[in-house]
């Protein structure tokens, strides 16, 4: 009786340690909130309540947007789960732990290590572990940067950046509101993207040395359709068993060590 008895206080105290580790990137109600976004900090997306938009809220919503902040709404229960039952007021922030950089950051980084540039770009991927694995091995195979979007899209949350396994420190990471306007904008820049799909070209048969993005896809849908017309190839893995895909992750680290590969 005496161990039944310490094993779901137990059980609780773990359940609750990880819920704060998790989510100790939200900003939790309205002066919080309001405060974060005049002083710059930067922010993934707020999430509000349903039908709450009326009074401070209007004026914070109206601010994250000038500043181009995601606004997303939610039923209430999911803001007190994430608030762990604090009082929301109605809104919570999710706030990245690292800063963005710009494309040009990205750029930078290629020309000081005297390298053409490597990068990645991914389209819609939104689960923190398949992040962070990403940006695990773009660390390891001496990618310059990764390219996200604003929206439906993960941005560098805790899950993320604990999934990197500290990576996430030294990989520039730009976020950008349209990535086929990006895309068009790299290859001016003389910058080859190739993206990566089961319908394409196995990519050892590409030469991967000169400047180039790779543009991975969604976990379910894979590349959007506009992404994919302004790819200049595309490129895929060799299948030899009865499953067709590959996780997202996965798919980018192989072809991440590709590009490596043929560098050194």
């Amino acid at each position: 009786m005496k161990d039944n008895a310490q094993k779901p206080k137990h059980g609780k105290h773990l359940v609750r340690e990880e819920h704060n580790e998790k989510y100790n990137d939200v900003l939790v109600g309205r002066n919080c909130v309001r405060e974060a976004l005049k002083s710059g900090r930067t922010i993934d997306n707020i999430i509000i309540a349903k039908g709450n938009k009326n009074g401070s809220l209007g004026e914070i919503i109206t601010l994250a947007k000038n500043k181009g902040i995601p606004v997303k709404e939610a039923d209430s229960k999911k803001l007190d789960f994430l608030s762990q039952n604090g009082v929301h007021q109605g809104i919570i922030a999710m706030a990245a732990c690292k800063e963005y950089v710009s494309i040009d950051d990205i750029f930078r980084t290629a020309e000081k290590r005297g390298e053409n540039p490597f990068i990645i770009i991914l389209d819609e991927i939104e689960d923190p572990h398949n992040f962070g694995a990403i940006i695990r091995t773009a660390e390891c195979t001496g990618v310059h940067g990764i390219i996200i979007p604003k929206r439906r899209s993960v941005g560098l949350s805790y899950a993320v950046g604990k999934s990197s396994a500290g990576a996430i420190e030294y990989v520039n990471v730009a976020r950008v509101t349209n990535l086929s306007t990006t895309i068009e904008e790299l290859k001016q820049k003389g910058v080859w993207v190739l993206g990566a799909d089961m319908d394409g070209i196995p990519s050892q048969q590409f030469d991967l040395k000169g400047s180039i993005a790779i543009v991975i896809g969604n976990e379910g849908k894979g590349i959007g359709k506009l992404v994919r017309s302004k790819c200049d190839g595309i490129v895929s893995l060799p299948m030899k068993g009865n499953i067709n895909s590959l996780n997202a992750s996965v798919a980018a680290g192989i072809i991440m060590y590709d590009v490596c590969r043929q560098r050194i």
